[in-house]
């Protein structure tokens, strides 16, 4: 479901950085957010992943809200940050997000000041 380096989720998990959706009636995984912190400053959301039955019920809205709320309860963290193919724009600009170009032409970023950063857009 989730396409990022097994490492990189075994270091999120043991951060506490791994969040998890679960449908209630099954207590199935419906969809999960994998983040990493590049610099102490950031949380860089590194995968988001719901599964074909269940998208477009807002899980993956949920995922990444959940983790903005997350960086905002902790006073180290300025900004979250997301990289993300161009079709994606609509839902984090949704969510937030300043969103600008990659250097990819298929590829956007984006950035969510919380705390008491600044919102950035520029390069």
């Amino acid at each position: 479901m989730l396409e990022t380096d097994p490492g990189v989720v075994d270091a999120a998990i043991d951060a506490g950085d791994a969040l998890v959706a679960r449908f209630d009636r099954t207590n199935a995984v419906a969809g999960a957010l994998i983040a990493t912190r590049p610099e102490p400053d950031r949380v860089h959301v590194d995968a988001v992943a719901v599964r074909r039955a269940r998208r477009g019920r807002g899980i993956g809205s949920a995922l990444v809200a959940a983790a903005v709320r997350r960086a905002e309860r902790d006073a180290a963290v300025s900004v979250v940050t997301a990289a993300f193919d161009a079709d994606l724009r609509a839902f984090y600009a949704d969510l937030g997000f300043a969103v600008r170009p990659d250097g990819d032409a298929d590829r956007l970023w984006g950035r969510a000041a919380v705390g008491g950063g600044s919102e950035e857009t520029s390069s």
